[in-house]
């Protein structure tokens, strides 16, 4: 009888190591999409916080002059900062959204999409532009809803950026993988 105990204990040792490396792999994906997840919602928070900071008429926080796409940083900055993210990881979009400017009959662009203002180097704001780098910035705004396709034509800005994380799963093909997370808003112009 001690025998056929101990052989049931041994099967059991063995089915519990092939068990448990793939409980743990699950939990610790649970764990990282989980926080990729988290990061993701943040840096949406922040995108609105930006667009929301860039269309205001006038910022009563800002310093000096009323640059929308310098107001959107400064508002991302500190949302990222304020959830204990890294804004100097910040980038700019690969692809920015393709809005067309205000006035145009539609929100397809047949000419081309909208380029990103060149006062920012880290995030994309659409709805702004300048001739140079330093030059002050013109507000000529983007199409985010056309009547001619169903909405209400309304204007405005958009604010786009990628923000990196990497997943730590040994064993997976995401391990040590890093993927950029996109945040983009459109808020409508305010003209109070």
């Amino acid at each position: 009888m001690a025998e056929v105990f101990q052989g049931e204990a041994g099967s059991d040792l063995a089915e519990a190591a092939l068990v448990l490396p793939l409980m743990f792999t699950i939990l610790l994906g649970i764990f990282w999409f989980g926080q990729a997840f988290s990061i993701y919602g943040t840096i949406t928070h922040a995108a609105r916080q930006g667009a929301r900071a860039a269309v205001a008429p006038t910022c009563t926080t800002c310093g000096g002059t009323n640059d929308p796409s310098q107001n959107a940083y400064d508002a991302i900055n500190t949302a990222l900062l304020a959830a204990k993210l890294d804004p100097t990881k910040l980038q700019m979009p690969t692809i920015p959204p393709g809005l067309c400017l205000c006035g145009s009959r539609s929100t397809t662009c047949p000419s081309g999409a909208v380029k990103c203002d060149l006062g920012q180097k880290n995030i994309c704001v659409q709805g702004v532009s300048r001739k140079k780098q330093n030059a002050p910035p013109d507000q000529d705004n983007v199409q985010l809803s056309s009547s001619n396709d169903g909405g209400a034509g309304v204007c405005g800005l958009s604010v786009s950026f990628q923000y990196p994380y990497t997943f730590w799963l040994p064993g997976t093909s995401l391990n040590k993988r890093q993927i950029l997370l996109r945040a983009q808003a459109e808020m409508r112009v305010e003209t109070q």
